[in-house]
């Protein structure tokens, strides 16, 4: 039967397509900035940077900022054959389980999201964490933890603790759970791993952190370097933030600056980073402490690309890229 005009149509739009997709998950971290990149950055600068730069200093500049991304948060939609189950452990009540595709139940992701510790919630992140799925091939836990000003980034790490014995108690074993997070939440991900080594506590299988910032210190020279050609962060407020959070901590506190811990002992680490962000000798500085301690790390930094620049996949070629580099180191660590 000849094909309808509808139909002969809608070929030449789905091949290119597929070429577009394949070219973009091609990418490597050394290729780039594409121009679809160099744009979203100004975009990026300009709605996002300026916010926080420009905003109220304290806490009326978490708050209103965090009531920002919260309405955000609505406009966040998935495709059709993605499901998403709201799962209620405790305080707050926001988490979820994503699924896309058909998912390996018998394992899971752990996924902590990032946002300074003051914002962001599972919502917001779920064009990311169905990525996510669907790149790793298992559900990806949500956990919506406790946020500043009302909250600390100790109340997180309990909440990310409690989550973790969640999924043990649901019947995971250790081995089969992947925790990951990005920012604030590569933070919280890094502290947790220190928190059940010290506890004795069954590791997970691997970790991955995008752009942590793995010293809330905020002491790495790609702080000062980087403060102009990062498209996100103002320095100068993250600082203030870390300062804040460490008040009348010991300064090699592991759980409120990771870098410093003992890493001796971790499970494989991905760390994913751009060249031109504040936070990126935090991962440099992570990467080389674990390797020193013998653990097996995979440190990649792409050109020129926003802060945790795999969150903004709908638009960047390279985030897309991210989550074929991100699946393949668990493909590989998993044997």
């Amino acid at each position: 039967m000849p094909a309808t005009p509808r139909a002969a149509s809608s070929r030449p739009f789905a091949a290119g397509a597929r070429r577009r997709l394949a070219a973009a998950i091609a990418l490597e971290p050394q290729d780039g900035p594409t121009p679809q990149a160099r744009m979203a950055g100004r975009f990026i600068r300009m709605f996002g940077k300026s916010a926080w730069q420009y905003g109220p200093d304290g806490d009326a500049g978490l708050v209103r900022l965090q009531r920002a991304t919260a309405l955000l948060s609505r406009l966040q939609f998935v495709p059709p054959g993605v499901t998403i189950t709201p799962e209620d452990i405790g305080r707050p009540s926001g988490s979820e389980w994503v699924r896309a595709g058909m998912p390996d139940e018998r394992k899971v992701l752990l996924y902590l999201h990032g946002g300074g510790y003051f914002f962001g919630s599972p919502r917001l992140y779920r064009p990311f964490n169905w990525r996510l799925s669907a790149a790793t091939g298992r559900p990806v836990f949500a956990l919506d933890y406790r946020l500043a000003p009302e909250h600390t980034p100790a109340d997180a790490l309990q909440d990310a603790l409690d989550a973790y014995d969640f999924l043990l108690k649901r019947g995971y074993r250790a081995e089969d759970v992947v925790v990951g997070g990005d920012s604030a939440g590569g933070h919280l991900t890094l502290a947790l791993l220190l928190a059940l080594k010290k506890e004795g506590r069954p590791l997970p299988r691997a970790a991955i952190c995008l752009s942590p910032w793995a010293d809330l210190l905020c002491t790495a020279d790609s702080h000062r370097v980087n403060r102009h050609s990062d498209v996100l962060i103002p320095a100068d407020k993250l600082a203030w933030l870390g300062r804040r959070f460490c008040a009348g901590k010991k300064e090699d506190d592991p759980l409120f600056s990771p870098v410093r811990g003992d890493l001796t002992g971790l499970p494989p680490l991905m760390l994913i980073a751009s060249t031109t962000e504040i936070l990126r000798d935090d991962s440099r500085e992570v990467a080389r402490r674990a390797r020193a301690a013998g653990v097996e790390v995979v440190h990649q930094e792409w050109a020129g690309q926003a802060h945790v620049f795999p969150v903004f996949a709908d638009y960047i070629p390279e985030g897309k890229a991210a989550f074929r580099h991100m699946a393949e180191f668990l493909r590989r660590v998993e044997g």
